[in-house]
């Protein structure tokens, strides 16, 4: 089997697969695409500096907490495709209001709150993995969206999106 037709069988069970867990706790929205889904529940802020493509300082309530985004990691400082990733990050959530949704924990070791973004209706997590700006990390307990990204990612990594061509996500592997 050629490598195209693999990861081609792969994206089909994982979507068959995903399609199965569907069950009476899904949300309303689970048809919609993730990068699209309305966030119910959670806490609203102000984007007032984007850190990096995975990482923003929000001010809530008056104060100003760094946000880790869940699920997935995008370059770091001095690694290939940190600009672009950072800046596409930028472009969605830069001086925006944002609601924050909790999956299961509150802090990183960073102390930094570890929150699904959403912009208005758009899933700002999955939208950089959709587009190719970040990758799949799966941080437990955090997994709610681990296989509604990885999906995402799969798609992009055939298609060639973002900084899927420059190879720095392909350390085959979904842990840190």
């Amino acid at each position: 089997m050629t490598a195209t037709r693999f990861a081609l069988a792969l994206l089909g069970a994982v979507w068959i697969l995903a399609g199965c867990t569907l069950g009476s706790n899904a949300p309303a929205n689970a048809n919609v695409p993730p990068a699209v889904q309305t966030a119910a529940e959670g806490e609203e802020g102000t984007v007032v500096r984007v850190v990096d493509g995975d990482t923003i300082r929000v001010l809530i309530g008056g104060r100003e907490e760094a946000v880790r985004y869940i699920g997935i990691n995008t370059p770091e400082r001095n690694e290939v495709c940190y600009r672009e990733a950072a800046d596409a990050n930028r472009a969605l959530v830069e001086g925006r209001q944002v609601r924050l949704v909790k999956d299961r924990s509150e802090r990183d070791r960073f102390d930094r709150l570890l929150r699904y973004v959403y912009v208005g209706d758009v899933f700002v997590n999955a939208l950089l993995v959709q587009d190719g700006w970040a990758e799949v990390v799966r941080y437990e307990p955090d997994t709610r969206e681990f296989d509604n990204f990885r999906a995402l990612e799969i798609t992009a990594a055939n298609s060639g999106r973002g900084c899927h061509p420059t190879g720095i996500f392909d350390d085959a592997t979904y842990t840190r």
